[in-house]
C-alpha cells in the first residue's frame, strides 16, 4: 500500500479520535497495585491505537477508602504510584486520565492527572463534592471551584493545577479535550459546559458512581443530553470491580457518546477488567458548533470562556496507518438501523408530510388535489399521503383527481399499478395518452424522432415529462384543484428532474424533503402499520419490488427498461452522499472513506428492518469514488438552479432539506472543482 493510500485509510488523516474508557480491576487501597492495573489497560489501549484512555475517579487510590485518604503513609503510596504511571507511560501512545488525590497547601482534592508520554500535563481537582446520602466527600477533600490559574511542583517540575485547563495536541486538529470527576457531571453547571464553551471537544469523566436501580439509565440520559448540549463527545468511566462493598456496590459502567448518540458502552458487574473503545469524529462536532450559532452566542454570553482556560500542548505523533474505525456508520443515514427507532421515524416523517398537505389545502381553499400517478415509488408515496390528509379533513377521496398518462415507453406493469393503486384508494382515476401531443411537439420541432429515427435524446424525454406537468396544471385549473408534486430530496440534489413546467414544479411538493431511501421504508412502514386496507397494501408490496425508472425511452431490443440508477447511481449511495455533504459538509476524500466503511462488506453490520436481500449489496473503494464524483458535479455545478425555484414543501429531516427558504442556500453558478479535487486524494 502506497503512502498515499495509507493516509486515506488512517483515522486520523479523517479527524477521529479514538476514545478507551477503561474499567480496571481496582483494589481496595492499594496504590501500586492500582498502578499497574492502570498500565496494563493502557497498554492494550496502545496497542489498540487508542489516543485517550479516561479511567474511574481515583483509581489509583481507589474511592471506597474513606479515611484512608487522610494518611500520610498512604498519601505517600499514592503519589509514588502516580510517578509509577508517569514512568510507565513514556513508550505508551495514549494519553491516560487517571484519578488520585493531591496534597496542596494543607488541602486535599480528588484529581485528574493528565499523563502523557511520560508528561504530566496537568492536574485537574473536582469542582463540586457530594455530601448528601451515601457520600461524604467533604469529610477528606476540598472543593476545586474558583481553582484557576495555578500550578503545583511535582517532581521538581511546575504542573499546571486548576480548573480551567484544557488539553489540545498539537499535531492532531481536533484532538481538544477537558476533564471533569464524577458529581461535576450531575450539577446543574457542569465544568465541562465552560470547557466546550472554550473549545473542548471531548469531554470526559472520571467517576466512582456506586450503583443502584435505574443509575445506569440516568447516567446515560445525561451523557445523551450534555454531549447533544455542548455539541462534544462525553466518555465516561465508572468504578468496578475491587472497590470496597462495606455499604456500596460498584458495575463498572462506561461508554462514548457523541451528539446525543451512543457510540460504544461496557458490560456492567462483569467482574473483569474492560476498554470501551470509540472513534469519536471531531470534524463533525466542529461542523455541528459553526452551523448551531447558538453554541457560539452561549459562549459569549459566558462571557468567552476561552479567554479565561489554558491551554496545554502535547504532541500525538498521529499514524497513518490502517486500524480500522471503531464505530457505526449507517449504510442509509436517513433510515435507522433500531426498529423501534424506524418505526418512530416513520411514524413521525409520514405525518409531518400529511400535516404539511392537510394545512396547505385548507389554506388554499382547494376543492380538489391533482396528481399524475405513475406507479413508480415517488407518485406512490405522494398519492398515499393525499388520502390520508383527505381522510384528517373529513373530505372525500372522490376529489383526489389521480392521472395515469402513458408515454412512448411506460410498461404495462406500472401503468397496471397505478389504476390498481387509484382503484384500491378510492380515487378518481382517469387516462391521458400523451403521445399524440408529444408526436406533435417532436415534429414542431423538427426532432429526429418524428421523421421516425430512433432518437431517444433529452429533447425526446423532457417533451414527455413536461406535457405530463404541463397537462396537470391545466387540469388543476379547469377542476379547482392544487397539483401535488412528486419528485423527491434526492432527484433535487441530483437535479434529476425536469425544470420548470416539469416534474420540478407543482403547487405543493410533499416529497421534496424526503430521500428515496426512506420513502422505500415509508412505503413498507405503511404496509406494516395497516395505514390502508388489504387491497391498497397488495399493490404497495408489489410496487416496492419495481425496478426504479423514469420509463421516457423505449426498452432496447434485449428488453432492458430504462434504469435511473444505471445512470445517475444507486440511490442508496447518492443518499449516503447527500446526508454528508448537506447535513456536515465534509470533505469528499472523508465521505468516500464513510461509504467504504458503511458499504464496503456487505455481511457486517446491521441493516434497517426490511431492507430486500437482492439490495444488500456491496461498493468497492473505485465504485464509490465513481459515483461520488458524478454526485459532486450534478449537486454542485450543474442543478442548484432547479433548487433555486422549488415550490413549497415540508422539511422532514433532521439532515436537511434543499430548500432555498431553510437550510440550503448555493449560488446558481457555482462550480464543483474544489470538491472534485479532493477526490485525488481518493485511491482509484
Amino acid at each position: 500500500m502506497s503512502k498515499a493510500d495509507r493516509h486515506f485509510h488512517s483515522i486520523h488523516a479523517h479527524g477521529f479520535v479514538r476514545v478507551a474508557a477503561a474499567t480496571p480491576i481496582a483494589t481496595a487501597g492499594d496504590p501500586a497495585r492500582n498502578a499497574e492495573a492502570a498500565l496494563a489497560l493502557a497498554s492494550e489501549a496502545d496497542a489498540a491505537g487508542v489516543d485517550l484512555v479516561v479511567y474511574p475517579e481515583l483509581n489509583i487510590s481507589s474511592y471506597a477508602v474513606d479515611d484512608l485518604h487522610l494518611q500520610d503513609g498512604f498519601i505517600a503510596a499514592t503519589g509514588a504510584a502516580i510517578a509509577a504511571v508517569v514512568a510507565g507511560s513514556k513508550k505508551l501512545k495514549p494519553v491516560l486520565l487517571v484519578g488520585a488525590p493531591l496534597l496542596r497547601n494543607g488541602r486535599l482534592y480528588n484529581c485528574v492527572y493528565a499523563i502523557a508520554r511520560g508528561r504530566l500535563l496537568g492536574i485537574v481537582p473536582k469542582s463540586f463534592l457530594p455530601n448528601y446520602r451515601e457520600y461524604y466527600e467533604k469529610r477528606w477533600f476540598a472543593p476545586g471551584v474558583g481553582l484557576t490559574g495555578l500550578s503545583v511542583e511535582i517532581g521538581g517540575e511546575a504542573v499546571p493545577f486548576g480548573t480551567d485547563l484544557i488539553f489540545a495536541a498539537s499535531d492532531l486538529p481536533g484532538f481538544v479535550f477537558a476533564a471533569e470527576i464524577c458529581e461535576d457531571y450531575w450539577a446543574p453547571t457542569p465544568p465541562s459546559t465552560s470547557a466546550a464553551l472554550a473549545g473542548a471537544l471531548i469531554l470526559c469523566n472520571l467517576s466512582a458512581s456506586n450503583t443502584v436501580i435505574g443509575k445506569a439509565r440516568e447516567r446515560a440520559m445525561l451523557a445523551a443530553a450534555h454531549s447533544a448540549r455542548t455539541c462534544s463527545a462525553y466518555a465516561f468511566a465508572a468504578a468496578g470491580p475491587g472497590e470496597s462493598t462495606t455499604d456500596l456496590s460498584w458495575d463498572g459502567q462506561a461508554f462514548v457518546y457523541e451528539l446525543g448518540d451512543e457510540l460504544a458502552a461496557s458490560s456492567r458487574f462483569s467482574g473483569t477488567a474492560e476498554l470501551t473503545i470509540a472513534d469519536v469524529d471531531t470534524g463533525r462536532l466542529r461542523a455541528e458548533r459553526m452551523r448551531f450559532g447558538t453554541f457560539n452566542d452561549a459562549a459569549a454570553a459566558a462571557g468567552h470562556p476561552e479567554t479565561r482556560y489554558r491551554r496545554v500542548s502535547f504532541d500525538r505523533q498521529p499514524v497513518f496507518a490502517d486500524i480500522g474505525l471503531k464505530r457505526a456508520v449507517a449504510r442509509f443515514p436517513f433510515v435507522p438501523d433500531h426498529p423501534a427507532r424506524l418505526d418512530e421515524d416513520c411514524y413521525e416523517a409520514f405525518n409531518i408530510q400529511v400535516e404539511g398537505l392537510l394545512k396547505r389545502v385548507a389554506a388554499s381553499g382547494a376543492k380538489r388535489l391533482v396528481i399524475g400517478v405513475s406507479g413508480g415509488l415517488d407518485s406512490t408515496h405522494a398519492l398515499i399521503v393525499a388520502a390520508k390528509a383527505f381522510d384528517r379533513l373529513g373530505r372525500s377521496r372522490s376529489d383526489i383527481l389521480g392521472f395515469t398518462m402513458p408515454g412512448f415507453a411506460t410498461g404495462d406493469a406500472t401503468k397496471g399499478n397505478a389504476w390498481a393503486l387509484m382503484e384500491a384508494l378510492g380515487i378518481t382515476g382517469a387516462e391521458i395518452d400523451i403521445r399524440p401531443a408529444a408526436t406533435r411537439m417532436l415534429e414542431d420541432m423538427d426532432h429526429p424522432f418524428a421523421g421516425g429515427e430512433p432518437v431517444y435524446d433529452v429533447t425526446f424525454e423532457n417533451v414527455q415529462a413536461g406535457l405530463r406537468t404541463d397537462y396537470l396544471f391545466r387540469l388543476a385549473n379547469q377542476r379547482d384543484g392544487l397539483v401535488v408534486g412528486t419528485g423527491d430530496l434526492s432527484e433535487l440534489a441530483l437535479g434529476w428532474c425536469t425544470y420548470g413546467v416539469g416534474d420540478q414544479m407543482s403547487h405543493y411538493a410533499v416529497n421534496c424533503g424526503v430521500p428515496k431511501t426512506l420513502i422505500q421504508f415509508l412505503i413498507r412502514w405503511c404496509i406494516q402499520t395497516r395505514q390502508y386496507d388489504v387491497a391498497t397494501d397488495t399493490v404497495l408490496d408489489r410496487i416496492l419490488g419495481t425496478e426504479i425508472s423514469p420509463e421516457l425511452v423505449p426498452a432496447g431490443a434485449d428488453g432492458a427498461i430504462q434504469s435511473t440508477e444505471a445512470k445517475i447511481g444507486p440511490y442508496a449511495l447518492n443518499d449516503f452522499f447527500l446526508h454528508h455533504i448537506v447535513r456536515w459538509g465534509m470533505d469528499p476524500a472523508k465521505i468516500a472513506y464513510l461509504a467504504l466503511q458503511a458499504w464496503g462488506d456487505a455481511e457486517k453490520g446491521e441493516w434497517p428492518l426490511g431492507v430486500p436481500e437482492a439490495q444488500r449489496v456491496a461498493y468497492d473503494l473505485p465504485t464509490i469514488r465513481h459515483w461520488l464524483e458524478r454526485f459532486l458535479f450534478r449537486f454542485f455545478q450543474i442543478s442548484q438552479f432547479k433548487r433555486s425555484a422549488i415550490p413549497n414543501g415540508p422539511k422532514v429531516s433532521t439532515a436537511g432539506a434543499l430548500s432555498p427558504r431553510g437550510d440550503w442556500r448555493a449560488p446558481s453558478d457555482g462550480t464543483a472543482a474544489p470538491w472534485l479535487a479532493a477526490l485525488d486524494r481518493v485511491p482509484s
